[in-house]
């Protein structure tokens, strides 16, 4: 008997994607309602932000506050920043998940994944053991364990 998986916070990828504004970077860096827009952690130079449309649990990105397209346009102080802010989440997400390992990275230009090229963005994805399974390949669906307004509060809790 097939049975349905319904993932429906994939909607919202979808329809948004194509009205998207071509910056919702720094949209979501000028508004201030943090908790609406998943916003972590604010310090001088950058922002975390928890992925609406993460690759797994506690999925965070790391942005300059400015919308600058590759790592050679921060400035000294916007680069010490950068990485200070990564290791801070890092830290705080294996306080919070316990993860087994991450992937941390950046993906420059639209060739290599990026999906907004303008404004760059590290991705810092949790791990655990044995968290790829048939879902993601062959039903193109990722099963997520907790809203996202609970993983928010969650991380939250260690920064």
């Amino acid at each position: 008997m097939l049975k349905n998986l319904h993932a429906y916070w994939r909607v919202d990828y979808v329809e948004t994607k194509k009205s998207d504004s071509d910056d919702p970077f720094a949209e979501i860096f000028s508004q201030q309602n943090d908790k609406e827009n998943l916003v972590l952690l604010r310090s001088l130079h950058c922002f975390a932000v928890l992925n609406k449309y993460p690759y797994n649990a506690g999925h965070v990105l790391v942005l300059p506050n400015r919308a600058i397209s590759d790592l050679d346009q921060l400035s000294h102080d916007e680069k010490i920043d950068f990485l200070d802010t990564i290791i801070k989440i890092e830290n705080a997400l294996k306080k919070a998940l316990s993860p087994d390992g991450f992937n941390i990275g950046i993906n420059l230009g639209s060739a290599a994944g990026a999906g907004i090229p303008k404004h760059l963005h590290c991705h810092i994805v949790p791990r655990w053991a044995g968290d790829t399974n048939f879902m993601p390949i062959i039903g193109e669906t990722k099963v997520l364990s907790q809203a996202q307004e609970k993983m928010f509060d969650r991380i939250r809790l260690f920064l």
